[in-house]
C-alpha cells in the first residue's frame, strides 16, 4: 500500500492508503509515485487539499505521518508532536530528544517535566 497525508497548513489532518498498482509500484518508486498518487486522490477520488506521500516504514520523510503530526517543508519530513516543552527536535532524525538521556539500566521510567528528569516506575503504591 501507498500512504498519503492530507495537510491543513503544516498539520496532518488525515492519512489514506492507495493500492500500489494505482501508483505504479513496484516498477516506479518515490518520488515519482507521489504525483501519480496525488492525481489519483484529486481527480479520481475527488478529494481536494495538499497531499504528501508518507512511508509506513519511514524510508523517506523521516517518519510515517500520523494525524496531528506536522510537515516541515524545509526538512521535507513529518514530525511527531512535541511530547514535552523541554524536549528538542533532532533535525537529522526528526525525533524529539529529552534534555537528559533515558536511563539504560533495565528499569522503567517516565518523563517528569516538572523536575526535568526521568522518574523510575516502581510497583510500590506509596
Amino acid at each position: 500500500m501507498a500512504y498519503f497525508a492530507k495537510l491543513t497548513g503544516e498539520t496532518v489532518e488525515k492519512v489514506i492508503s492507495i493500492n500500489n498498482s494505482v501508483i505504479g509500484e513496484p516498477s516506479i518508486s518515490f518520488p515519482e509515485t507521489e504525483q501519480i498518487g496525488i492525481d489519483f486522490i484529486t481527480k479520481i477520488l475527488g478529494l481536494d487539499g495538499d497531499w504528501k506521500q508518507t512511508s509506513y516504514n519511514s524510508s523517506f520523510r523521516k517518519n510515517y505521518a500520523g494525524i496531528g503530526f506536522s510537515y516541515d517543508y524545509e526538512l521535507d519530513a513529518f514530525v511527531p508532536p512535541q511530547p514535552f516543552p523541554s524536549w528538542t527536535l533532532d533535525t537529522e532524525k526528526c525525533k524529539w530528544i529529552p534534555p537528559i538521556p533515558h536511563p539504560n539500566d533495565g528499569n522503567y521510567y517516565v518523563w517528569d517535566e516538572e523536575t526535568i528528569s526521568w522518574k523510575k516506575i516502581t510497583n510500590d503504591p506509596n
